[in-house]
């Protein structure tokens, strides 16, 4: 930062916070009735909402200075545009206040909420501070008005807030809201209708609680989908409380049960979807193997039954028992739950009648095969077969025969359970079989806990590969004919071309 002129004026950034002239803090009010010269913007019908709020702390003598917006939602014929036309009237109201301060004068400007909270002030600060000595204040946010209004805690423990502008498209308000614990919705008004659809795209609807001009004689609370659109000013919110609280998010002891499948991606948290995260937070029950549940932060009140990993229809029919019962339960796979995975097991033992009343529902995950592909670049362009190599639920003939079946249809092969402490001998066997179908040089891609801790990605060949280097943790892709590796400085990169001549 830039010395400031000591023989200037001070700039004061007054947080008034949401509305109530009562919620001004002390500090904030002595800042007001001190200040020579008073400024607040306002569009342009002239009226200020920060200018109400402070009126009781004003004095005679001061100066005002009205900083009046020369387009709010309107076109405008400024070359630069809306932003154009707006950068130029924050230059020239900076220029306006820098004459106030330079003169020795101390100006305190009015900021509705919180100075640095979507407040104008910030675009004064930027252009001012590095000249003149500049303090703000902090206010009271609408966000907290409105969570008062409501009167439901609006987080506890780790659940976190999401602040989220109504200006944002529907599409990408939909996906952060499927993943807030909760949040808080400003900029209403014209953009509520696109609010109102996000809410329904992400469930999150009956959730959800309508304020508007919170703390205020005209404050209004209800639920959100009580509101008529063409009602709805700028100075409003659509608050959404942690389901820890949210009483709409409480399970109703009257109210059906439900299984929900999930997969949390093959080993990295940034592959764990949204939408996954939305439905473990949402989750009475967790039910999983218990190294796929280590994986899951456990909210408090959720019950967690981790079991071992070869007890796949018991899980199953304890996660449906459960739900009968009326909890929401998500059953926790890694990867994908419909790729070798829980969601096969859960809905084969909800076919059972005892079960068949309750809801089930898959939610897909990133798969072990995409990412190791990725990891490399894109082995999988082209048709690919996915095998399981465990001979547990299915004889070693079967692995064999689909094998063969896919070498001889020449698609790219992702082998899935290679091997395992128990099971020694069926990676040697592959590749004894494979080297009678395809040629040593096939290209050969090892994938071993990719997203995770301890990555290792590989790329040999079928001659190369040497079985003793796989474990449980390893996914492997064998190439096509087509399948090609290109040396590169930054590191080799593998593709299998998407056209294939006959």
């Amino acid at each position: 930062m830039s010395e400031t002129n000591t023989a200037s004026g001070k700039l004061w950034g007054v947080g008034l916070g949401p509305g109530d002239s009562e919620l001004v803090t002390v500090k904030a009010a002595a800042a007001i009735g001190r200040a020579d010269v008073v400024a607040y913007h306002c569009a342009r019908h002239g009226r200020s909402i920060a200018r109400s709020v402070a009126e009781p702390y004003l004095r005679e003598g001061q100066i005002e200075e009205r900083l009046m917006y020369p387009i709010t939602t309107e076109t405008t014929s400024h070359p630069g545009g809306y932003r154009g036309a707006l950068n130029d009237f924050y230059a020239e109201s900076a220029e306006l206040l820098a004459e106030h301060l330079r003169a020795g004068r101390d100006v305190a400007l009015l900021a509705e909420g919180d100075p640095l909270f979507y407040s104008s002030y910030m675009h004064m600060h930027k252009r001012l501070h590095d000249e003149f000595d500049a303090e703000i204040i902090p206010g009271v946010t609408s966000v907290s008005a409105s969570a008062a209004a409501v009167g439901v805690p609006l987080v506890e423990a780790d659940e976190v807030l999401t602040v989220l502008p109504g200006t944002l498209p529907r599409t990408e308000l939909a996906h952060r809201l499927r993943s807030a614990d909760a949040a808080a919705i400003m900029k209403l008004g014209r953009t509520f209708t696109d609010v109102l659809a996000a809410l329904e795209d992400s469930g999150r609807l009956d959730d959800a609680w309508y304020v508007e001009r919170a703390s205020t004689g005209a404050q209004r609370v209800l639920p959100v989908r009580e509101v008529d659109p063409t009602t709805v000013p700028y100075f409003s919110m659509v608050v959404v409380p942690g389901p820890l609280n949210n009483p709409a998010a409480q399970p109703d002891s009257a109210d059906r049960g439900e299984v929900v499948v999930v997969g949390l991606g093959p080993g990295a948290d940034r592959w764990t979807t949204p939408e996954v995260s939305a439905e473990l937070a949402r989750a009475t029950d967790l039910v999983g193997y218990k190294t796929y549940l280590n994986r899951v932060d456990v909210r408090p009140g959720q019950q967690v039954h981790a079991s071992d990993n070869q007890v796949e229809s018991e899980r199953a029919c304890l996660a449906l028992d459960l739900a009968k019962r009326g909890a929401r339960v998500a059953v926790v796979s890694s990867g994908d739950p419909g790729v070798f995975a829980m969601a096969t097991a859960v809905v084969e033992q909800a076919a059972d009648p005892q079960w068949h009343d309750v809801p089930v529902r898959v939610v897909p995950g990133v798969t072990a095969a995409n990412a190791v592909a990725a990891a490399t670049g894109a082995p999988l362009g082209h048709d690919y077969a996915v095998v399981s190599l465990s001979d547990r639920l299915k004889g070693w003939d079967i692995i064999e025969k689909r094998i063969r079946a896919a070498a001889d249809a020449d698609l790219v092969l992702a082998i899935y359970n290679p091997g395992s402490s128990q099971r020694t001998t069926q990676v040697a066997q592959l590749k004894a079989l494979l080297l009678q179908l395809k040629s040593p040089e096939t290209v050969v891609i090892q994938g071993r806990d990719v997203g995770g801790p301890t990555e290792t990605v590989r790329t040999t060949t079928l001659g190369e590969f040497d079985p003793d280097t796989v474990d449980m943790r390893t996914l492997l892709i064998i190439g096509s004919s087509t399948t090609r590796v290109l040396e590169r400085p930054g590191g080799d990169l593998s593709f299998t071309p998407r056209y294939y001549r006959s």
